[in-house]
């Protein structure tokens, strides 16, 4: 029910909705306001083929500009339950013939999306200590909540997009073809989250990339910035990896507090100033480990290895190159030069 004014009645009138027909009827003289109007309240009914799935949700998924029909063709799925002899029916055989073009890309978009959720995997010994080394920083008691936060590579929608960009401009010169799909699939990986300002340790994208090695992503990768940039006429812009780009994540898995975050983020960009031939993640590292040092919570070198991906060896190679510029390095807030003196040599 509701208040409307009546062309007949000459007055505001009660009116009555009716939702079947989408009328609008004066309850007085029965005259028809308005017709065919639409239902704009939610929709709370299920429209699924399979009664356990509650989804009310009618459309379908959003377009995709990478592909050839906008992603908006059909797709006969197997149903749940349904028998192994589905493919063998007449809808699978009618949709086996019709040739999709986008069939290879669907595929290799889809693994790009599990790559960028998948857990990192960690070999059996390493999980073991990096899972002790969380619950020994951070107190977590669900692990869960651990596995969540550091056993996860967690990329953004707009990462994931950008790798699919670089992978259709790279089949799109159909000379992919022999060349192992998964380091090409990491490698993009790789190449989008350092043009997106998210870089990710190729140790990092190895662990997700279905048994690529390290050298066989740094091949694709290689290949792929080599073919762009000819394509293009110009070299592919990469970004550049700052050993900050690295420290919030590294501090993170340490547990370490916001003092001592804040001291290694202003050590770390002064480094920058100097002259250190190191890795980006060898410097984060060395930083990491001189501001534990100069702190009441000083964590282990084996630890820091632990949460950096980075050999113990590479990590004091590192800190014997930062120590002669120590005391310009460090801000005078968080350490004086008495302490700094406390700091062993290398």
């Amino acid at each position: 029910m509701g208040d409307a004014f009546c062309s007949d009645c000459k007055k505001h009138t009660e009116v009555v909705f009716d939702h079947s027909a989408g009328d609008t009827v004066c309850s007085e003289c029965g005259l028809v306001l308005e017709s065919h109007s639409i239902d704009e309240t939610s929709e709370w009914r299920t429209f699924a083929n399979e009664s356990g799935d509650n989804d009310p949700v009618r459309v379908g998924g959003p377009t995709n500009p990478l592909l050839t029909d906008g992603g908006l063709s059909t797709v006969i799925a197997k149903p749940n339950g349904a028998s192994g002899e589905f493919l063998s029916s007449s809808l699978g055989r009618w949709q086996n013939r019709g040739s999709n073009p986008d069939r290879g890309l669907i595929m290799a978009f889809k693994t790009i999306a599990t790559m960028s959720e998948r857990d990192l995997n960690w070999d059996p010994p390493a999980f073991g200590l990096v899972l002790m080394l969380w619950q020994k920083y951070t107190n977590a008691k669900s692990l869960l909540i651990c596995e969540i936060s550091l056993f996860r590579l967690g990329l953004v929608a707009t990462i994931k997009d950008r790798a699919n960009e670089i992978y259709k401009k790279v089949e799109d010169q159909k000379s992919s073809r022999g060349r192992n799909q998964d380091a090409l699939l990491a490698a993009c990986l790789y190449i989008a989250c350092r043009q997106e300002d998210k870089p990710r340790t190729v140790k990092e994208i190895c662990s997700v990339a279905n048994g690529a090695t390290k050298k066989e992503i740094g091949r694709a990768k290689e290949y792929i910035v080599k073919h762009l940039g000819l394509e293009a006429g110009q070299s592919v812009e990469m970004g550049t990896i700052h050993a900050g780009d690295f420290m919030r994540r590294f501090c993170s898995n340490l547990g370490m507090s916001n003092h001592t975050v804040k001291a290694a983020t202003e050590a770390v960009k002064t480094s920058e100033q100097f002259d250190i031939r190191r890795s980006p993640i060898s410097i984060a590292a060395a930083v990491i480990y001189i501001i534990t040092q100069l702190s009441d919570d000083k964590k282990l070198l084996r630890d820091i290895s632990l949460a950096t991906g980075v050999a113990e060896g590479t990590i004091r190679n590192s800190y014997k190159d930062l120590y002669p510029h120590v005391s310009k390095i460090i801000p005078a807030w968080y350490a004086n030069k008495e302490d700094l003196k406390n700091l062993c040599s290398p």
